[in-house]
């Protein structure tokens, strides 16, 4: 019930971050996209032989023209080599890299060093995109301080009980959450999925951290840190792979859970730090709801069974079932809203898993115990990679037509460099007239 409430704190913020995008689109908002810069999209590749091929035709049939794809293999043993291979002698826009298997950071971290593009696409080799997702993204550079933004990922794999209950979940927990969060300048990550920086930006703050698992929160971090804003486009969205298995679910949400207490561990300046405007303040929020709240959820419930064996419990189970069925009604009301909001009706079908949404949520509240004992131990921060079935659920992605790009050979992008943001001339608004110019190479 206390998630569903704190859900519904984010309505509000959320609707409104819907009408100011409704009443930019009506003026024209001037944005990145007008400019036509380079894209360059960074796909790291680690035994991704079944998913790879889905993912890169998906970019390059997005619908945006000035756009590379660099594939970096990080030192596959399945046919990832063969699949990539194939792709950049199909297509001229795709490029491949090797090297011996270093991990995500470092597989981001080369195509980075061989990337040529004004901005540089972040993206997970099982991702598919949604026709006009690229371009989705550079709308999402509509000021001068913006330097991240983040994309909409859902699952595709919606076959098993599991992935339809992140499914629809994921319209409230991320859909909802982002844009509320964008509102108020807090947005916390970008996801690995699908995240967009200016190269000017990934130059003054450096390329990923390759020590930790969670790479992509700890760069927002640092994003954050360096006086940028990150914002969300609800609109670029990408299809990827959710665990369906508990087991696969676990070891990938302990390993987020880690990749938090690891950036929290790096960047505990910022928590609370009012230098860091609204984003340090929140901080401390997300500390109370992401730890301290989930170790209160698992001290509640372990303690219930000697509460009831003395007799002293303290709310009567009448009261208990009326809070219950509250909690559902609210959880059902606010994901459903939710899911309006991102435009999928169709997932309302998945409603029926939502009564499944406690049992997940104890789940999580045991992960991220599992997670602090695991950091206070110093294991080892292993990916536990899940492996790929090339699952796809989605209706809309089944019957997408597959149709060939025309294969003009571009020229290949130049290293450039965004001009500094104290020049780049346009307000908060982008009021006619005013443009979001980047300097390099003429569009």
């Amino acid at each position: 019930m206390v998630f569903g409430i704190a859900k519904l704190v984010m309505v509000p913020l959320a609707v409104a971050f819907e009408w100011r995008e409704h009443r930019r689109s009506r003026r024209g908002h001037h944005t990145l996209l007008n400019e036509k810069p380079w894209v360059s999209v960074i796909v790291p590749a680690y035994n991704e032989g079944p998913v790879l091929n889905g993912c890169v035709r998906s970019l390059i049939t997005n619908g945006y023209e000035r756009l590379e794809v660099v594939i970096v293999d990080d030192g596959s043993t399945d046919d990832t080599p063969a699949v990539a291979a194939e792709l950049a002698a199909r297509y001229p826009q795709v490029r491949l890299v090797r090297q011996e298997n270093a991990g995500k950071g470092a597989a981001l971290n080369r195509g980075i060093a061989v990337a040529g593009g004004e901005v540089l696409l972040f993206v997970d080799s099982d991702g598919i995109f949604a026709p006009g997702a690229v371009a989705e993204m550079l709308r999402g550079f509509d000021r001068p301080d913006v330097g991240a933004v983040c994309g909409d990922d859902r699952p595709v794999n919606l076959n098993r009980i599991q992935t339809r209950l992140l499914a629809i979940l994921s319209h409230a927990g991320t859909g909802m959450v982002r844009r509320a969060l964008t509102m108020i300048g807090c947005l916390p990550i970008v996801s690995g999925n699908v995240g967009a920086f200016p190269r000017e930006v990934i130059s003054e703050i450096g390329g990923f951290d390759e020590t930790t698992v969670g790479e992509d929160l700890e760069l927002t971090w640092r994003v954050h840190r360096a006086g940028y804003r990150v914002v969300f486009r609800p609109r670029a969205l990408v299809y990827a792979e959710s665990p369906s298995t508990i087991r696969t679910l676990w070891r990938q949400r302990v390993r987020w859970a880690r990749g938090l207490l690891q950036t929290m561990r790096i960047h505990r300046s910022m928590i609370g730090n009012p230098r860091y405007g609204a984003f340090g303040i929140y901080l401390v929020v997300n500390t109370l709801t992401m730890i301290v709240m989930p170790l209160l959820q698992l001290l509640v419930l372990t303690s219930l069974p000697v509460v009831s064996a003395v007799g002293t419990v303290p709310v009567q189970g009448s009261t208990v079932a009326v809070l219950g069925w509250l909690g559902i009604a609210v959880s059902l009301v606010v994901v459903g809203f939710a899911t309006l909001l991102n435009r999928a009706a169709r997932d309302l079908r998945h409603l029926w898993t939502v009564p499944l949404w406690p049992v997940y949520a104890t789940a999580l509240a045991a992960v991220m115990a599992c997670a602090l004992w695991k950091e206070a131990r110093g294991g080892p921060a292993s990916w536990n990679k899940m492996t790929r079935t090339g699952v796809v659920s989605v209706q809309d992605l089944r019957e997408r037509p597959a149709r060939e790009p025309v294969s003009v050979r571009a020229s290949p992008p130049v290293l450039v460099r965004r001009a500094p943001r104290h020049r780049l001339a346009v307000d908060a608004f982008g009021e006619p007239g005013r443009t979001y110019r980047m300097r390099g190479r003429a569009a």
